[in-house]
């Protein structure tokens, strides 16, 4: 069940469209920097500036860019997608019918998604490694420490990075996959997943609702810039890992239990 939901998912046209999308954004950064020669020092997204004197830092501008919208949308369509598609198409009932049970489908169906959480950000990562090798001088990486480590420590760091995105990921890919258990709809799941985004960036903005901050989904999203420092700060990166394990808890829950007592043939 798990090897064929895999080939399901990352079969779709529009999964690899997404991924394609994803990979298309660093190299469009590394080659409006190539051309223009970046921003200031300090200007533009974050790691920008340094994507001309590192190829690595194209590698972390590209997350930077995509971390805030371009991933979450992706996942939201995924995760939205993942019960809701199959109940439009009618095939959820008789997904239902084999074995397996309610929950080893539910379950499958969250790690595939999961998978993807994962991938998505290693395809930003890869796809920013290639284009600023390509582009830019590539060598030993300065961090934003002001420390020097070895070219495959910071290739490393991207990694680990794109790991620790797409982990970030999995609070929000817990709600799209419990929204989509609720509806029949995937494009009401997929809009009601993306809104929640929306609406937890908004209040991670807003300074009198300082208290909701270390609760909103959002609100670590960019503590994976920390792994460019030398040494490593860690503290934001657990919190955020934290974070989105109690999400996945409780809308892991919900969703568990909205499919073992939904009506697949209503």
């Amino acid at each position: 069940m798990w090897l064929v939901e895999a080939r399901t998912v990352f079969g779709r046209a529009r999964v690899r469209a997404l991924l394609v999308a994803l990979a298309a954004v660093p190299v469009l950064l590394a080659l409006a920097v190539y051309l223009s020669g970046g921003p200031g020092a300090g200007a533009g997204p974050a790691f920008l500036d340094r994507a001309s004197r590192n190829g690595v830092f194209t590698a972390l501008a590209g997350l930077a860019v995509t971390m805030p919208f371009f991933i979450p949308l992706s996942v939201s369509v995924v995760a939205g997608d993942a019960i809701a598609g199959e109940a439009s198409l009618g095939t959820l009932r008789y997904l239902l019918v084999r074995p397996a049970g309610r929950s080893r489908l539910l379950l499958a169906k969250g790690v595939v998604v999961a998978l993807y959480c994962v991938v998505a950000a290693l395809v930003v990562v890869a796809a920013g490694l290639v284009a600023g090798f390509a582009f830019f001088p590539h060598g030993s990486v300065v961090t934003l420490s002001g420390t020097t480590v070895p070219l495959l420590d910071g290739v490393g760091r991207s990694l680990l990075a794109a790991t620790v995105v797409g982990a970030s990921m999995f609070g929000l890919a817990s709600i799209g996959l419990f929204v989509s258990t609720i509806t029949d709809a995937p494009i009401a799941a997929m809009a009601v997943t993306v809104a929640v985004v929306i609406v937890s960036a908004i209040v991670d903005g807003v300074p009198q609702l300082s208290f909701l901050h270390p609760w909103m989904l959002t609100n670590y999203w960019t503590a994976f810039t920390d792994l460019a420092r030398a040494p490593v700060r860690w503290h934001q990166i657990w919190k955020d890992l934290v974070l989105q394990a109690g999400y996945l808890v409780v809308f892991g829950s919900a969703a568990w239990a909205r499919m073992t007592s939904r009506d697949v043939l209503a």
